[in-house]
């Protein structure tokens, strides 16, 4: 099933899940991104039900679709290489992430594809996918597993849509997983350029990729194609520049996902500038 189709940034969740969705609201968005948890560490947080269902509601009043994402110390690649509790760590923690945002009403929770520094190229991928298929057994919550493409500033791995299907093949459950795709990685890491949109959005095509794409960060990027440069720049003011983002935007696929941005501000401190101009496009 495909998510609701929405228009966004990321927001910060000081006050709550529902001070976040008023947060994205009130700035002319249609859906936003938060953490839901401490976004530097893989600790777990408590259910707070009342926010939690708060947040479900009012978002389903207001028609505000949102995603989740995994603190940055996710790296379901490394499996058991940093010890046991390491490994179970991540574990407890992408299933912390799921269950918050599927009691928030959220699309899915955002998880890179992760990294590993191995002599055998196989290990991180079979690190994710065991990962992943730990996390996900037994769930049968309405909220799955985005795996994000990459950048390549950790070298090659989770760079192309290829990696993203094959992982979700392989996994005992591959209805729990979809793609989060980010413009900004997908630019760095040279699987695209400017100009040359319609051959990246043919391959997805061809290949079944959009199919699964369930939401978007939509970056520019502050740096050149495949420089492998993982820094976001504000749409229109980077190296993708406002016609290629704009093609992007205005595809099918696109208008089927969550897309939030997760870029710097405007002068008055939001995302409504940029929100404004997205929705001009469509």
């Amino acid at each position: 099933m495909r998510p609701k189709t929405g228009i966004g940034a990321h927001v910060s969740t000081r006050g709550g899940f529902l001070q976040a969705a008023k947060r994205a609201h009130a700035m002319g968005a249609t859906a936003f991104q938060y953490f839901p948890k401490n976004p530097r560490s893989l600790s777990l947080k408590s259910l707070d039900l009342r926010d939690t269902e708060q947040c479900r509601d009012w978002c389903e009043q207001q028609g505000l679709a949102s995603i989740a994402h995994s603190p940055y110390p996710t790296n379901p690649a490394l499996g058991m290489t940093r010890g046991e509790a390491g490994f179970h760590a991540t574990i407890a923690s992408i299933r912390n992430d799921l269950e918050i945002s599927n009691a928030c009403g959220s699309v899915g929770t955002v998880v890179h594809f992760g990294h590993i520094k191995t002599s055998d190229p196989l290990e991180g991928y079979q690190n994710l996918i065991h990962c992943l298929d730990t996390a996900l057994e037994n769930w049968n919550g309405h909220s799955k597993v985005l795996i994000e493409n990459q950048a390549g500033d950790h070298g090659p791995m989770g760079t192309t849509m290829e990696e993203m299907i094959q992982i979700r093949k392989l996994s005992r459950y591959p209805e729990q997983i979809a793609f989060c795709f980010d413009t900004c990685h997908a630019f760095a890491s040279g699987l695209w350029s400017s100009g040359n949109e319609a051959a990246m959005l043919d391959k997805g095509r061809m290949l079944g990729y959009w199919d699964n794409v369930a939401a978007v960060h939509f970056n520019d990027s502050k740096y050149a194609s495949g420089l492998c440069k993982d820094r976001h720049a504000r749409i229109g003011q980077g190296y993708i520049g406002n016609e290629s983002m704009k093609e992007l935007l205005k595809a099918p696929e696109f208008q089927n996902a969550v897309v939030v941005l997760e870029t710097e501000t405007g002068e008055d401190g939001t995302h409504r500038d940029d929100i404004a101009l997205m929705r001009s496009w469509l």
